[in-house]
């Protein structure tokens, strides 16, 4: 009995081996041809996929932090889900402007949708996503389709937009620039509310519990879900985490990204 349960335990610790084999990770791939020191600085992504599957749906998730700090991460529930993870950095406030940091943000997602079928990936399957301020950039290059035209590729050919706890108004920092507070919304040419449209992709709203949220941040996706379906959006949908803050509700909202994902491809 003793030998059996080394036995088992050996393929057990086998069988774990090759699940952790099939999945590598590579780092800090440029995706910017920009001249700028900065740019060349924070302009890499970092790939995290399957070695043995092809045309596996693609998660590009953007980090928060109030586009004025953070960095790229593969959070730990994309991991070993027969996904390819892509994580890119782009530049912050106050060292560039907002207009780059959608740019950084289009420029990934151009790089992404050019290259992931060396890793595996599909072009046809690629899921956008991101927390906070990341969430607000790919609202906008995915909603303002310029900001992909410029590099060839149509934001419609994204297979969904999901973003978590986003600034659907012109971001807090962006005002903050501007000498207004954070309290006073306003809606201009930085806001994704501005772009909303009915021919957009799929788009999966996430917000924390609006009594934890920070400045209203589920009412302003609240309404940015409403006026999505006025405006004629037929796959927009809008979730709340209970009981979970700005801060921590991605960790439970993964398994709604990972559902609609599979949602889609399904179809």
């Amino acid at each position: 009995m003793k030998s059996r349960s080394i036995y088992l335990a050996l393929v057990f610790m086998l069988c774990s081996a090759v699940v952790r084999a099939q999945y590598q990770q590579v780092s800090d791939i440029p995706y910017t041809e920009s001249t700028d020191a900065y740019a060349q600085e924070r302009c890499k992504l970092d790939i995290y996929y399957p070695i043995n599957l092809t045309d596996a749906p693609v998660v590009v998730w953007f980090h928060g932090g109030g586009l004025t700090r953070g960095s790229k991460r593969i959070a730990k529930e994309l991991k070993n889900s027969g996904l390819v993870v892509v994580a890119p950095n782009y530049r912050l406030l106050p060292k560039a402007n907002i207009e780059q940091c959608f740019d950084d943000a289009a420029a990934a997602v151009a790089w992404t949708y050019k290259n992931i079928e060396k890793y595996g990936g599909s072009k046809r399957k690629i899921f956008v996503a991101g927390h906070s301020a990341g969430a607000y950039l790919l609202d906008i290059i995915g909603l303002d389709k310029k900001w992909l035209a410029k590099y060839d590729v149509d934001a419609d050919s994204l297979a969904a937009l999901i973003p978590f706890s986003g600034q659907c108004i012109t971001h807090v920092n962006v005002r903050k620039q501007q000498g207004i507070g954070a309290l006073q919304p306003t809606i201009d040419k930085y806001a994704p509310l501005t772009y909303v449209r009915p021919d957009a992709p799929p788009i999966v709203i996430i917000s924390g519990d609006r009594e934890q949220e920070i400045y209203g941040r589920y009412e302003e996706q609240a309404y940015f879900w409403r006026m999505l379906k006025l405006v004629g959006n037929k796959d927009v949908s809008l979730y709340e985490m209970q009981g979970y803050n700005h801060r921590d509700m991605p960790h439970p909202a993964f398994h709604i990204l990972k559902n609609h994902i599979k949602r889609l491809t399904d179809k």
